[in-house]
């Protein structure tokens, strides 16, 4: 059972939280959603009672950090979290050597013996072998300042963070889309509690985590929400195509790519689109870009070949080709697999969804299936459903045995389902809560690999567990992770987050997702 102080706090938040939606009804925002000619399709995307984490745009903590307003006619933002393994520069030459991590912050003098911050930090990712981190000397003159970054992150006294050009050579890591919980009508991408969530899954995950700041209810009611998650999707498939674009033009202008533009001035570095509102993200275009997706499918589509001209190729599959048993020079089969892992890699998209933000992430989900090849190269690959915001009209047990169960009873969740569905389409079973439904497109079978995590003490744990039964009964991979005695955001909540559940929680969710987005995926398994 959970603790004395879990469920006083529980009281608390329970007593808060109702009142805070119940002046939502009552308040002049709902009169002016239910009217389409005044409401306001900006929009807001945090309440100013939440507490909002700072961004941090260097790595002084293994994770920067940055906020983008992504549409010039909503209040819809992202969070980049960049975990400091996307500095890993692999060596180009055929010596064998150790790979180095560059640090951009340099170490106050006080903290030189004896400190974390000095001490080599080994970490074992899921790309290779395990990395040292070690301080470049060539940044030992740069200067800390109040900003806590470089020198070399200053230009003419105005702090810009981060700056992959920098860098030179990277790694280009996954994409996760997170989508926080709060009813629809509370929560934040940028709340304190959502910031460290995402810091930790991205370490842990080895991705760069885009945090969705989603317009809230009651001012932006359905499908409001569910329309801006997949309005980001689409604007991570454009910057991957205007950093393709990017390139391209480097390679017209000589063939040198980001050397190209480091050269060219600050005015060349920006690649707008044909209507001049999108720009490429630089953090994106160089740690998440799948654009070299097509050179590497021209390299084994000339492999498939020269195996076809050998004979010893028929009909048959990448993947047979891979577990079959032709008979095939080691190096060729060899090098045919780690080219088709690059291409499986470079594009891959994972969507996590926390509470409501499950809904919003299944929903982007389904959409990512009927688009098909309209997303390239963006293709979302899993997802990860946490303690999913389902409902219906007919009861389950949980939902009978725990309706008034910790922080989020079956009453209150009502209520914020009353305010987030216009008035008129109102109903439990609607297909934005409840995904059982019949006759829901697309069907179940084309659904992308699905893990649920429910708690034991929590009212809505049936519905996601049938949820992920019927995925499993067309074949598609759905586990369920279960956690006994805890209550709903166990992970998640501000209160719980530094709890050994809460920690073993985002470990068990890494150890899935990294079978997804690994080029060892194979070597992780449950």
């Amino acid at each position: 059972m959970p603790s004395v102080a879990v469920k006083l706090y529980s009281v608390f938040f329970k007593f808060l939280l109702k009142h805070r939606l119940q002046n939502r009804i009552q308040g002049p925002a709902d009169d002016n959603a239910n009217n389409s000619h005044t409401a306001n399709p900006f929009g807001v995307t945090s309440r100013p009672e939440e507490s909002i984490a700072a961004v941090n745009p260097s790595f002084t903590d293994g994770v920067a950090t940055k906020d983008i307003h992504i549409d010039p006619l909503t209040s819809v933002s992202i969070r980049i979290f960049l975990p400091d393994t996307c500095l890993d520069s692999r060596p180009q030459s055929t010596t064998p050597r150790t790979p180095r991590v560059r640090s951009l912050v340099k170490q106050p003098d006080s903290l030189e013996s004896g400190s974390d911050l000095n001490r080599s930090i080994h970490r074992r990712n899921s790309y290779g072998p395990e990395l040292n981190n070690v301080v470049n000397n060539s940044y030992e003159n740069h200067r800390r300042n109040s900003y806590g970054c470089i020198g070399k992150d200053l230009d003419n006294g105005v702090y810009r963070g981060y700056s992959p050009l920098s860098i030179g050579n990277s790694r280009k890591l996954p994409l996760m889309l997170q989508f926080h919980g709060g009813g629809f009508v509370t929560g934040s991408n940028e709340s304190v509690a959502n910031d460290f969530f995402c810091r930790r899954i991205a370490k842990l995950c080895d991705v760069i985590v885009i945090a969705v700041g989603y317009r809230l209810a009651p001012e932006n009611r359905y499908p409001g929400a569910f329309e801006d998650g997949l309005k980001v999707l689409h604007w991570l498939a454009k910057q991957a195509n205007l950093a393709e674009c990017g390139k391209s033009l480097g390679n017209a202008r000589g063939g040198g790519g980001v050397a190209d533009l480091r050269k060219s001035g600050e005015g060349q570095r920006h690649i707008a689109d044909a209507f001049g509102a999108s720009l490429v993200e630089p953090w994106l275009a160089a740690h998440g870009d799948p654009s070299r997706i097509r050179a590497l499918q021209g390299k084994l589509r000339k492999a498939l070949i020269s195996c076809w001209h050998r004979g010893q190729m028929g009909e048959v599959s990448m993947l047979s080709l891979v577990i079959s048993s032709c008979v095939m020079d080691a190096a060729f089969l060899v090098s045919l697999f780690r080219c088709a892992s690059m291409i499986l890699w470079i594009n891959k998209c994972v969507l996590l969804g926390v509470s409501c933000g499950a809904n919003i992430a299944d929903y982007v989900a389904r959409k990512a299936v009927e688009s098909g090849r309209l997303l390239d190269p963006i293709k979302v690959v899993a997802q990860v459903l946490m303690y999913p915001f389902f409902i219906g009209s007919v009861p389950t047990h949980s939902e009978i045995k725990l309706a008034n169960s910790y922080f989020f009873d079956k009453a209150m969740c009502i209520l914020a389902w009353k305010l987030f569905l216009p008035e008129e389409e109102f109903s439990l079973d609607h297909p934005a809560a409840n995904p059982l439904i019949p006759n829901r497109e697309p069907p179940l079978k084309l659904m992308p690999p699905t893990l649920t995590v429910v708690a034991e003490l929590d009212w809505m744990r049936d519905r996601a567990i049938a949820y992920s039964e019927a995925l499993r009964k067309v074949n598609v991979d759905a586990p369920v992770l279960e956690y006994k005695d805890a209550v709903h955001e166990f992970a998640t909540l501000d209160m719980l987050l530094k709890t050994p559940q809460a920690q073993a929680c985002a470990e068990d969710i890494a150890i899935w997702v990294k079978k997804y987005i690994s080029l060892r995926g194979h070597e992780f398994s449950y």
